[in-house]
């Protein structure tokens, strides 16, 4: 391990792994449960989504200690009408849902040409693109969506009544790399905040408010406020659509129903998930999208660009070029190895990060 160039030090990926795998296993979770949860939480450090990374390792394991989170249970089909399912996931982790329901959806896609799966009871599952890249690999197009806790007002109201409730789409392509748009229906994320917090950072004007509805670039105010939605009316409706789409058709929590992430570890989150997979390799007349995809993907990255840009992205592109710098190593605050080396050490386990 050495020193990061922003202070930071700099972790070697593999023994990352080994070591959050062998934390998961102490707190109960099957090592191949342990190893989905820790691939989902390392791919996320590595794209540079830190809100969805390493420094959600203590929440799990709080909760797994506590019971929030179920280490052993086991996620299971409670209504099959062949292309719609309805997972109930008894509250495992969430990657650990999310793969068997991606997985089922692409299954079911390739029978029925699209499939929709919905899972109620759920947990936090990272970031949603790890889902949907997935998806894509297979030549398919993949959604996925999840609601949460409110967190965000309607517009012109100081109550939060929706999440931030994330979306991610992917799209296969001929570069062999999907096409991926992810992204919360809010300003941020509120792990961005917490990151910032811990930090003692403010945070940009228009993420989010205080309790009574004030604007603030307090990190600790937002925690307590409320999220502001992306692109006002627009980020809150789409919020809504997702919320009924996860809740509504797996019959599972909706609004308040669904619990604090950082509350009481011991009450189940109880989140709900849906993921769409789309079998695109019968589209445009049996030839499939990858090639039209990678088409407009350049088309976009050689657009004309305005005065003082010098590089268009096509969406997915700033994930896919920290990920090219991030394979080997990452960059962990020192705070959170030593957090980490502290819970390996509580755990009697003998592998340490620093």
């Amino acid at each position: 391990m050495s020193a990061a160039p922003d202070g930071d030090l700099a972790v070697d990926v593999v023994r990352l792994t080994s070591v959050l795998c062998a934390l998961f296993g102490a707190a109960g979770v099957s090592t191949n449960d342990a190893r989905i949860t820790v691939d989902s939480l390392v791919a996320a450090e590595v794209d540079g989504v830190s809100s969805h990374g390493i420094a959600l390792v203590p929440l799990y394991l709080e909760r797994l200690q506590a019971g929030g989170v179920v280490a052993n249970a086991v996620p299971s089909i409670v209504e099959d009408l062949g292309g719609l399912l309805v997972i109930d996931a008894a509250h495992a982790l969430g990657q650990v849902s999310s793969q068997i329901a991606v997985e089922l959806a692409v299954a079911r896609a390739r029978v029925h040409g699209l499939a929709f799966v919905t899972v109620r009871h759920a947990f936090h599952f990272g970031t949603a693109a790890f889902w949907t890249r997935q998806v894509a690999s297979l030549g398919m197009v993949g959604f996925a969506f999840s609601n949460t806790r409110p967190l965000m007002p309607a517009p012109g109201g100081a109550q939060r009544v929706v999440g931030n409730n994330p979306l991610s789409i992917a799209f296969p392509s001929a570069e062999g790399l999907p096409l991926v748009v992810d992204m919360a229906m809010s300003a941020t994320a509120m792990g961005r905040i917490r990151i910032a917090e811990a930090k003692g950072l403010p945070i940009p004007e228009g993420w989010a408010t205080d309790d009574a509805g004030v604007p603030t670039t307090s990190a600790a105010a937002a925690i307590k406020g409320l999220l502001l939605p992306a692109a006002g009316p627009k980020g809150f409706g789409l919020a809504v659509a997702i919320e009924l789409l996860c809740g509504a058709i797996s019959g599972g929590a909706i609004g308040a129903s669904v619990k604090p992430l950082y509350g009481n570890p011991s009450q189940h989150y109880d989140c709900s998930h849906a993921f769409i997979a789309i079998d695109a390799s019968r589209a445009n007349g049996g030839q499939g999208i990858a090639g039209l995809v990678t088409s407009f993907a350049n088309e976009i990255r050689t657009s004309t660009p305005s005065s003082g840009t010098t590089q268009i992205y096509a969406p997915g592109d700033l994930e896919r070029a920290r990920s090219s710098q991030r394979s080997e190593s990452l960059p962990l605050s020192t705070a959170l190895v030593a957090h980490i080396d502290a819970l390996a050490e509580k755990a009697g386990l003998t592998g340490r990060l620093g």
